[in-house]
């Protein structure tokens, strides 16, 4: 099939590819005989030791929270599922919290995936398999009805089918070039109250800046930035609230050290341009930044930089570990985490921050670069009524469709397979709901080894009073 640019030949790959996986199939949530609590052991392996029970507290919180930080238990019963054979570079953790607004470098606001830890090659539909069974979860914490759910998840699949046959139908040029902008999803929006949260959404994108997180994370102090340490989130790896242990660094100088020949070499991975630009910065300070529910505990940080006329940058250094999908779907890629993560993420987005790139640190941690915060913002699913949460499904439909038509090259062969009815769509909210069942098994598993002691899980609030006197 890769050979072949002829459209006829790949519409009837993608049709063939039903009679090795008829759509109603999708309905199989897959292996689900293991050990919820034995796979989240393994993937906090590696991890700062002080901050994994912090992670568990995080994911304690609800059902979603859980399945947010559990990627790794939903690729492991995927792997159990028989899948299409049509294989493109994925997000691997296509929730819906994991899509949001930010700013392209010619500084429009557009919406699209924004989270690439875990991507890799894998089926397509793994991707859209975790985005419905993230609406089903996270609509039943929020108390949606059965039916409501049912038409977010049916809305998401149908939006996706429709885009993907729209680009199945682009130049590749076209495709390349295409974005998701907010002007674009208020034209698209079907209700007042959505067209209101999208015109609030960006609005309240445009105050996230470097300049409003300078003003909250840092002060200045005899002509220097200094990062406020707010522990157990926010602390400098080598300060008195450091919970790096073993790994604390001296203090915060050790930087020069253990970061300038790694900082070096991020910088080599960036464009000619790019490297011009970083290099009218000095950098001020550096501090350890816990983030998320699933990557609580991974090595981040963050490091403030200011040009010669005081405006700052921070850039987020995020340490990026195999990918859960690569674990049970094996794929030549990138030997290099970091290059894995930034490679994936230039191929999904229709445009990627103008800081990505990837180094090697301390004891042969592999990192990724990209700013903290360009006016990224992202969705308050709790807040969203019924109507707002299904207009949500559907730009998330879309945006999915997008980055995969852009990676994979292969609109016609995914359109063909799909077709025009709903057999896909019928057979995928089966799964959500099926799935939002298993993860409230998981999730009673996880609570119950919490309590037992199996698990620890600390609470923010509970850890930040370790550092109150």
């Amino acid at each position: 099939m890769a050979a072949s640019l002829n459209a006829s030949a790949r519409q009837e790959f993608g049709r063939q590819a039903r009679q090795h996986v008829r759509r109603s199939q999708h309905a199989n949530i897959g292996d689900t005989e293991r050990d919820p609590i034995e796979l989240l052991k393994a993937n906090s392996a590696g991890r700062v030791e002080a901050l994994v029970p912090l992670r568990y507290g995080r994911m304690s919180v609800s059902p979603f929270t859980f399945f947010r930080g559990s990627a790794i238990i939903q690729a492991h019963d995927l792997a159990g599922t028989v899948n299409t054979g049509i294989v493109l570079p994925i997000c691997g953790d296509a929730h819906l919290s994991n899509f949001g607004g930010f700013a392209t470098p010619e500084r429009q606001l557009v919406f699209d995936l924004n989270d690439f830890d875990e991507v890799a090659p894998g089926p397509w539909e793994w991707d859209l398999k975790r985005l419905v069974a993230s609406f089903a979860i996270a609509g039943d914490h929020m108390g949606a009805g059965r039916g409501a759910i049912a038409e977010c998840v049916s809305t998401a699949v149908q939006e996706y089918g429709d885009r993907m046959r729209e680009y199945s139908e682009s130049s590749s040029l076209d495709l390349w070039h295409e974005v998701i902008t907010f002007d674009r999803m208020m034209e698209r929006a079907v209700s007042d109250e959505g067209r209101e949260l999208i015109a609030k959404t960006s609005k309240k994108a445009t105050s996230r800046t470097n300049e409003s997180v300078l003003a909250k994370m840092a002060t200045l102090q005899d002509g220097r930035w200094t990062i406020q340490d707010a522990p157990p989130a926010l602390f400098h790896p080598g300060g008195p609230n450091s919970l790096l242990g073993g790994e604390k660094w001296a203090d915060t100088d050790a930087w020069k050290g253990k970061l300038a020949k790694a900082f070096d070499a991020y910088v080599q991975t960036l464009p000619f341009d790019r490297r011009a630009l970083i290099s009218q910065y000095e950098l001020h300070d550096i501090a350890f930044k816990v983030v998320g529910v699933g990557s609580v505990g991974t090595f981040c940080l963050v490091m403030l930089f200011v040009d010669c006329h005081g405006n700052p940058l921070f850039l987020q250094v995020k340490e990026a570990r195999p990918s859960v999908i690569a674990t049970y779907f094996p794929a030549a890629g990138p030997s290099h985490q970091g290059e894995r993560v930034v490679a994936g993420q230039r191929l999904l987005q229709a445009a990627s921050d103008s800081f990505l790139g990837w180094t090697t640190g301390p004891a042969n941690r592999h990192f990724y670069f990209r700013q903290l915060r360009d006016m990224k913002v992202s969705a308050e699913v709790e807040r969203m009524s019924n109507t707002v949460l299904q207009g949500y499904a559907r730009m998330c439909g879309w945006a999915l469709a997008r980055a995969h038509a852009k990676a994979g090259g292969k609109a016609i062969e995914i359109s063909s397979y799909i077709g025009s009815g709903e057999r896909l769509a019928d057979a995928l909210v089966e799964y959500a709901f099926a799935y939002a069942k298993q993860n409230e098994a998981d999730y009673g598993l996880f609570m119950t080894a919490c309590r037992t002691g199996r698990l620890e899980a600390r609470g923010d609030e509970e850890m930040a009073q370790d550092f109150r006197v």
